[in-house]
């Protein structure tokens, strides 16, 4: 599963509870969180910004957290160009869970949900959190057992 920076942030800073089942499932180690250097930088980044203020956001809290359940990957090899998000900052998550054939890509941005008919034939499966449940977690892991 790939997540976007916003994604995180629900889950680590605003501890929204629509990502409980994602929580639960990276934790347990049921489900693989995929992510690159340049995703860090870009948390790292976005827990600095003013309007996080009033979350009061703990950095090393967060990317402790990142550094201890992200899987950390090489950064990926660009998509096909018809697969090209129309927001340049957001084409690193689509490389990435295309690259390792991630089975989700979670995220609220628009520019990557409309890409989530084009990469269903893939594999990849671009959804907002709370379409994501633990019972998808379940299913990925009695396929692979």
């Amino acid at each position: 599963m790939v997540l976007d920076t916003n994604t995180v942030l629900d889950w680590l800073v605003f501890e929204d509870a629509g990502m409980a089942a994602v929580a639960a499932a990276v934790e347990a180690g049921v489900l693989a969180w995929l992510a690159s250097a340049q995703m860090r930088d870009e948390l790292a980044r976005t827990l600095n910004y003013r309007t996080l203020a009033r979350w009061q956001p703990d950095s090393e809290r967060t990317l402790s957290f990142f550094d201890k359940h992200a899987r950390l990957l090489p950064e990926p090899a660009a998509a096909p160009q018809h697969l090209r998000c129309s927001d340049p900052d957001d084409q690193v998550f689509l490389d990435l869970a295309l690259a390792h054939r991630a089975r989700w890509l979670l995220t609220h941005d628009r520019a990557l949900l409309r890409l989530a008919r084009r990469v269903r034939p893939l594999g990849l499966l671009i959804v907002p959190p709370r379409r994501w449940s633990a019972a998808e977690a379940r299913a990925a892991q009695d396929t692979q057992a």
